[in-house]
């Protein structure tokens, strides 16, 4: 069995979209929604004929290529023959029933639901191909959480601090990146040197002259293993395992071993390596350079804290199905992403040292924490009546496309036709109820959320009967 096969197994169906529906282009479907009692919803969804034509061209190359008409090739029967041999109704119901999915799925994302079972669908078999198409779908949906005032909410915000580990470590590799390389003659390879060697695998394939530094990480451990305590002009064969597990050998030959030889820390270095005339003020740049990446990452984190603490607030209960279908969404874009860089499901499993069932579980916790992050967010923008703009949804584009180096316009005259522009709206309302969120939330200092996290109340008191549950 496949990798991918065997991983893809690992997250079970739910609702969601259907995976063989086929996705156009162009203009939407039009949705009216009722809400019904119990989180349920019933939407009457109108598909373009265009939508409807494509589904016949579809569904009638379908039965072409499997009805056997004496005469014909399988996938040439011409359009009339075919109708007057299999019906009209027939290509018609099975475009429908080929495509219903996918429209249903379209329209549920046009009004923003977030259905967690199948639906009922209830319509009738179109006669022609050039009108729009109707049917009506009930289904339960994810129910919207009742968020609580967040304005009180106390977050943690920690400080930046630039610890001077990492200004020193900025620092030495500033040094190493003017450092002197000298020869070293008398004695052995050892980590830190870099090295010039040649190497040969089982084919005869070889690299020569390549220049590397020892313990960098940049070769295969076992291959770092044996060339540490070589000597210059010394050749041996090192046995290793390939990141697909298969063991082979290799010829490795150490031509010459240099030492880098780093500068002094001083003010000379400064000049030589960057634009500041003294290493005080080098010091200064790097420390005010990494305070403001940590003050960003803190903020990022304290957003991401905001929202969670709200979700936690509002107890929100994600529904199981929803939860599934995105871990499954996950998993698909991991196994595509490693697919990409020449890797197996197997192989990424072996390295991270998890098993599928533990990648299974940490893909659902993810997809459970994004859709309590949407939901709560959705919640706070409905509360507020935050509305985006078209002008809104376009600046966002022209400066994504001016970074990218693109037509601004262009793009944008894509986005609108094909009805993605919908999504980043959706983002932008999103990322509008954040800012407020984190706008009305407390900060307090990290030492002071630990103390009253270890604060006992009589909530926290467990029955000595109570199980125990280990926990990292």
């Amino acid at each position: 069995m496949l990798a991918t096969q065997k991983l893809g197994g690992i997250i079970g169906r739910a609702p969601g979209r259907d995976p063989n529906a086929c996705w156009q282009n162009g203009h939407t479907v039009k949705t009216k929604v009722e809400e019904l009692p119990e989180s349920r919803v019933r939407l009457e969804v109108e598909v373009p004929s265009d939508h409807v034509k494509h589904a016949v061209e579809h569904a009638s190359s379908d039965l072409a290529a499997s009805t056997k008409i004496p005469g014909f090739r399988k996938g040439k029967v011409p359009q009339k023959v075919l109708e007057a041999r299999v019906g009209r109704d027939r290509i018609f119901t099975e475009a429908v029933e080929s495509h219903i999915g996918g429209w249903f799925w379209n329209a549920a994302e046009e009004a923003s639901i977030r259905p967690v079972a199948q639906p009922k669908l209830d319509y009738e078999v179109p006669t022609s191909e050039n009108e729009p198409f109707s049917f009506t779908a009930e289904v339960a949906v994810q129910a919207p959480p009742d968020v609580v005032d967040w304005s009180g909410l106390e977050v943690p915000a920690p400080e930046p601090d630039v610890p001077e580990e990492l200004v020193e470590r900025e620092l030495e590799a500033l040094r190493s990146s003017v450092a002197n390389l000298v020869p070293v003659e008398g004695r052995s390879a050892k980590d830190g040197d870099v090295l010039v060697l040649d190497l040969v695998d089982e084919t005869g394939e070889a690299q020569r002259d390549y220049v590397v530094q020892l313990g960098a990480g940049r070769l295969i451990e076992e291959i770092e293993r044996g060339l540490r305590g070589m000597s210059a002009g010394e050749t041996r064969k090192i046995s290793f395992a390939s990141p697909e597990g298969q063991q082979k050998e290799a010829e490795v030959k150490l031509k010459e071993i240099k030492e880098p030889v780093l500068p002094p820390l001083d003010d000379e270095l400064a000049r030589a390596a960057s634009e500041f005339e003294t290493l005080e003020e080098l010091r200064m740049e790097i420390e005010s350079r990494l305070r403001e990446a940590i003050q960003a990452e803190l903020e990022a984190d304290f957003r991401a804290a905001a929202v969670d603490k709200l979700v936690e607030a509002s107890k929100v209960d994600v529904s199981d199905s929803l939860v599934e279908a995105r871990a499954a969404e996950l998993l698909g874009a991991m196994l595509s992403s490693l697919e990409r860089r020449g890797l197996d499901a197997e192989t990424y499993l072996r390295v991270t040292g998890q098993s599928a069932e533990q990648l299974r579980e940490t893909l659902k916790a993810e997809a459970r924490r994004a859709i309590s992050r949407e939901l709560v967010l959705e919640a706070v923008a409905d509360k507020l009546g935050i509305e985006v703009a078209d002008d809104e949804v376009k600046e966002l584009v022209r400066e994504q496309t001016e970074a990218a180096d693109e037509n601004a316009d262009q793009v944008i005259e894509q986005l609108w036709q094909s009805g993605r522009h919908e999504r980043l709206r959706a983002d932008l309302r999103l990322k509008k109820a954040l800012d407020r969120i984190v706008e009305d939330v407390k900060p307090i200092p990290v030492e002071l959320a630990r103390a009253r996290e270890s604060i006992w109340t009589p909530e926290k008191e467990k029955p000595e009967t109570a199980a125990k549950l280990w926990t990292p």
